[in-house]
């Protein structure tokens, strides 16, 4: 009797530490677990995808790669890939490096590339070289939501043709309506000056209005844009899905945002949870890499 029930307590203490540790699981609208390869065949029959991240997980990052290859499979190379992390001034150099002009070092030192670049970034823009695929440039050059910060968003329009060219079209309607803009004046304060809040905010529109410009303006007929940015610019289909769905109601697109879990079977969190299309669950303990 002893040895049985020495035997059951080892099992029980085995089954303990022997669980399966998820790094990742995807969800649907709905809370149901959705396999990779059932996301890809989902994500193929849209115009648009828009692939959010949190900045310093490198689960997020590999994800989107490996998602970007199977879906590149899947299309028969019908892809066109583009992103927050390169300023429209920079695609010159981008498109040398993509070409083979410029070699990494160059692209490095031409380029205001973010400072993960080589970790997290290179592996989607290599991909799109090695299959010969665009890569855009979409998002607003930094030193343009910075004067609107300071300055308010009709400073923009004293500038040179040559500059607005790197920018959305004036003027942009910016509006508390657009998800996740009311959240950013809660973080501000109650006892924020308006106009300040609205500098703030509008930094944030002349991104969000950029980036859908810059993915319009490279649709292709039959092929998916792939969109690598950060969660909140999408969150809530707010930002640039909000930007894009007022430019052309009627394409077809999609959200896949990104979620941390503390629960290690990653269930739905019970809080602060607005789910989109697909919802991408990873470990709250993930170690981050910066």
């Amino acid at each position: 009797m002893k040895n049985i029930l020495i035997s059951i307590l080892l099992v029980a203490f085995c089954s303990l530490y022997a669980q399966d540790f998820k790094s990742y699981q995807f969800y649907d609208k709905k809370g149901n677990k959705v396999q990779t390869e059932e996301l890809v065949n989902e994500l193929a029959g849209y115009d648009i995808v828009l692939f959010g991240e949190n900045h310093n997980n490198s689960i997020n990052h590999w994800l989107q790669l490996k998602v970007t290859e199977a879906l590149y499979q899947k299309k028969k190379g019908q892809l066109i890939l583009g992103a927050e992390m390169f300023e429209r001034d920079n695609q010159p150099q981008l498109n040398k490096y993509l070409s083979g002009t410029f070699d990494a070092k160059t692209l490095k030192d031409s380029a205001r590339l973010w400072n993960n670049f080589a970790t997290d970034y290179q592996p989607l823009v290599d991909f799109a070289k090695d299959k010969k695929l665009p890569f855009i440039a979409t998002n607003v050059p930094r030193r343009y939501a910075s004067q609107i910060s300071k300055e308010g968003l009709e400073s923009l329009n004293s500038l040179p043709a040559k500059d607005k060219a790197y920018i959305a079209q004036l003027p942009i309607k910016v509006t508390l309506e657009t998800p996740g803009y009311p959240e950013m004046k809660k973080m501000m304060g109650d006892h924020a000056e308006e106009m300040k809040v609205m500098n703030f905010i509008s930094a944030q529109a002349i991104k969000d209005a950029t980036m859908a410009e810059s993915i319009l303006k490279s649709l292709q007929s039959g092929k998916t844009f792939i969109h690598y940015n950060g969660n909140y610019h999408s969150k809530e289909f707010g930002g640039i899905y909000w930007y894009l769905k007022k430019k052309n109601p009627n394409l077809k697109m999609t959200v896949i945002s990104v979620f941390e879990s503390e629960y290690p079977e990653l269930k739905v969190p019970e809080k602060d949870y607005i789910p989109t299309d697909f919802n991408l669950l990873i470990p709250t303990d993930m170690t981050k890499t910066y």
